[in-house]
């Protein structure tokens, strides 16, 4: 049944609809959740925040994050790719609409609220991209996982325009306001994304796979011939992760090392703009624009790279090239050419390695593991590698703040070593493709699954 899709030479119109909701998804997600770094910049002096208070309302999302892609990640297995996007995209939007009542001073309550919007931020991310590639020949699964990211600092651009330009007028509580938005594109969602054909075979729904199948390929059911054996499979136990060790260490390595640095340097940008190079928080905004073009740009290029070199190779790319390039914009920090600020300059290049890397990482977070375990693994692994949305926010704030974490003082000297502490995140991501990267590319997700599970069974079949 599934030969008739990998053999496909084009996309149809409804798997477009399927890889649009994704890439809007995953745009408004990432708008709700960015949010918060332009927010912080304008109230962090009103408020006399701390850069101790500051990364605690920071690091609140990620450490939603964390538990909400473990958890959503494992209910999309259990129920289904489809319900679980749908609740995510509800979870995400309504928290950051709650944030517009927040108190003035009440950096506790924006740090509760984060909370929940990370939860579903981390979950919808873990669904979303299975789902997609469940849905596209294995020749383009590489390209089209990539794109479904590529829009991603898209979301973020639009945070930042609509900080730089409507603050004046509607205040942060407005942009906040804005974030419910999302909860409305889950009736796009609900007409344009039918299950996955593959999740559906693993519950032995043979005959709804199938309809599901036909309507992606606009082919009609009788063209598509059932699988004469379709049982359930039954649950996969969290223990079954450890079976397969090469996809749960090229996973949590690439994972945490790849969001420490992309988290802890894209949420703290915009304040350090701030304090570094002493503009207005609009002017930092603004700025930031430019680091988030490179960042598709980057997405653009490393979505390309995925079909045409390799998911290790591109991964490793995107790892060593991060580390370089960050490593040079700390060491820089202070130099100007021609008025031009080597920092703000080294930020918009290295992101075009470390958030551009994401299209090839994150896809491939959910292709090293067999159908059964697909979003349990990658959701557990972007979870885990969530605790980089607390070690980046929070290592950046002990190392360019004073030791006395109650109020400490900025000390810009200290931003040499804490992008030299970035770029080591990203090197322990390029050495996990190098040393346990295998290659997913150009295969179908039925002979992904046929490999990861037959080095598993093959011991005891022996």
């Amino acid at each position: 049944m599934f030969s008739r899709l990998d053999n496909a030479k084009s996309l149809t119109s409804n798997q477009i609809k399927i890889i649009a909701a994704a890439i809007i998804g995953d745009m408004l997600e990432f708008f709700d959740y960015y949010l918060i770094g332009f927010v912080l910049a304008f109230i962090i002096k009103p408020w006399h925040l701390t850069f101790g208070q500051s990364a605690v309302i920071l690091l609140s999302s990620g450490v939603g994050a964390i538990l909400g892609a473990v958890i959503w990640g494992r209910l999309a297995d259990v129920y289904g790719r489809r319900k679980v996007f749908i609740g995510t995209i509800i979870n995400f939007s309504l928290a950051s609409g709650v944030l517009a009542f927040t108190p003035d001073n009440g950096w506790w309550f924006l740090s509760i609220f984060r909370f929940f919007v990370g939860f579903g931020v981390g979950g919808l991310y873990c669904v979303d991209l299975p789902l997609v590639q469940e849905f596209v020949p294995a020749r383009m699964r590489g390209f089209v996982g990539g794109l479904v990211t590529v829009f991603i600092p898209l979301g973020v651009m639009i945070a930042s325009a609509f900080a730089a330009f409507t603050t004046d007028s509607i205040g942060w509580r407005g942009l906040f306001l804005v974030g419910l938005v999302p909860a409305a594109f889950t009736l796009v969602v609900r007409a344009w994304v039918p299950e996955s054909p593959h999740w559906l075979i693993s519950q032995g729904r043979a005959n709804e796979a199938r309809k599901s199948l036909s309507w992606a390929l606009k082919v009609p059911e009788a063209e598509l011939k059932l699988p004469t054996h379709s049982p359930k499979q039954e649950v996969a136990p969290w223990s079954d992760l450890l079976l397969y060790p090469k996809s749960l260490a090229v996973s949590f390595m690439a994972s945490i090392g790849a969001q420490t640095a992309s988290y802890g340097i894209g949420l703290w940008a915009p304040t350090l703009f701030v304090l570094q190079l002493g503009v207005t928080p609009a002017y930092a905004a603004y700025l930031f624009l430019y680091v988030k073009l490179a960042g598709i740009a980057g997405r653009l290029t490393f979505a390309w790279l995925s079909d045409a070199i390799g998911r290790r190779n591109g991964g490793m790319l995107a790892g060593f090239g991060g580390a370089i390039t960050i490593a040079a914009a700390g060491y820089f920090h202070d130099s100007y050419i021609n008025g031009i600020s080597l920092f703000w300059l080294g930020i918009v290049i290295a992101d075009f390695f470390y958030d551009g890397g994401f299209a090839i990482i994150g896809p491939y977070l959910a292709e090293v593991w067999p159908t059964r375990l697909r979003t349990t693994g990658m959701g557990a692994a972007y979870g885990f590698g969530g605790l980089g949305k607390i070690i980046g926010p929070l290592g950046l704030a002990f190392m360019v703040g004073s030791s006395d974490i109650i109020t400490p003082k900025a000390t810009m000297d200290a931003i040499g070593p804490s992008f030299t502490f970035f770029a080591c995140w990203m090197l322990l991501c390029g050495c996990a493709f190098l040393f346990f990267g295998f290659e997913t590319g150009q295969k179908s997700i039925s002979t992904v699954d046929r490999e990861l599970e037959g080095k598993v069974t093959a011991p005891v079949a022996e």
